[in-house]
């Protein structure tokens, strides 16, 4: 059997490209290749992940096409939203009628940039394209993970979303205005609107905690400084890992001996997300904060989900 040509392992390419190395179409049939859009194939030993499937999807598009969308955030490294189907955006009439693609006529000129070699709209142009196909809490995720990579700022996600007026624009500027600097990871960020939409103060994100001596004493997830209470979200590695656990152990035993209330939430916590406002209430009652009980609208448990 014909080794396979070089230029091909662990790339897409067409028939023709194919054919120009001296694979014919009858061998693009064959067990070696594997077809991933009519006409653009990869080897079967390519794994197919999604920057596979989006370098693929561009061999069948027009020549402006990019990225856009949920496809751009997964491009971006914020896995918010379905990876299929793919986003792309176009300046021409073209139109695509391959399953798993969604190709976007654009009015306005698309200025792509290059992430990783695929051009992409912008960090908060994607933001508020994503307010068409995204729900409140998972743009607000998307948002505090953009931040979070440093491919832009909350100041500027408020910015732009108010200074345009485009599709998904109203979605964008309510939740440009629920973002945060400093979040560190979407259950972060699912907890904290859990509090705030049921009416509670909200806690500062990630908030460096002093002893009485101005020492560092620990860095927080969810700081309600005024009534030294600390909410924690511990992800599955805190969960089964020994070490960490221990560690995890010795750091609250410090904090509680320095006169801090540590609320710890897992994933199983958001099972049941409406205790977990009632919990963090009664730790703050029991600090002297005298506001309202939490309360929880219809539209609450969207929040949890």
């Amino acid at each position: 059997m014909r080794a396979l040509p070089p230029e091909l392992h662990g790339n897409v390419f067409t028939s023709a490209q194919a054919n120009a190395v001296g694979i014919t179409r009858q061998m693009l049939r064959g067990s070696r290749f594997r077809r991933l859009f009519p006409d653009v194939y990869t080897t079967a030993a390519t794994v197919v992940t999604l920057d596979v499937q989006v370098r693929a999807a561009f061999l069948t598009l027009p020549d402006d096409a990019v990225a856009s969308h949920t496809t751009a955030l997964h491009v971006r490294g914020v896995n918010v939203g379905p990876p299929w189907p793919l986003h792309f955006s176009t300046n021409t009439s073209a139109q695509s009628r391959n399953k798993g693609i969604n190709l976007h006529r654009r009015r306005g000129r698309l200025h792509p940039v290059v992430h990783d070699g695929i051009p992409v709209l912008g960090p908060d142009r994607t933001f508020v394209d994503c307010g068409t196909t995204l729900r409140l809490r998972d743009l607000v995720i998307a948002g505090d993970w953009l931040i979070r990579l440093d491919q832009t700022t909350r100041a500027q996600l408020i910015e732009y979303a108010f200074a345009r007026h485009l599709d998904g624009v109203r979605r964008a500027r309510r939740a440009a205005m629920l973002v945060r600097e400093g979040v560190e990871s979407p259950r972060e960020t699912v907890v904290r609107l859990l509090l705030k939409f049921a009416r509670l103060p909200e806690p500062l994100v990630n908030r460096v905690i002093l002893d009485e001596n101005g020492d560092f004493l620990a860095r927080g997830d969810l700081v309600y400084e005024a009534y030294k209470v600390l909410v924690e979200y511990d992800g599955w590695h805190h969960e089964r890992d020994a070490r960490q656990r221990q560690r995890d152990r010795e750091r609250r035993e410090q904090l509680e001996a320095a006169g801090w209330r540590v609320i710890v939430v897992t994933s199983h916590d958001l099972r049941a997300p409406h205790l977990i406002p009632r919990r963090v209430h009664a730790a703050l009652v029991s600090r002297g904060y005298r506001g309202s009980r939490p309360r929880m609208s219809a539209e609450w448990p969207r929040w949890a989900a």
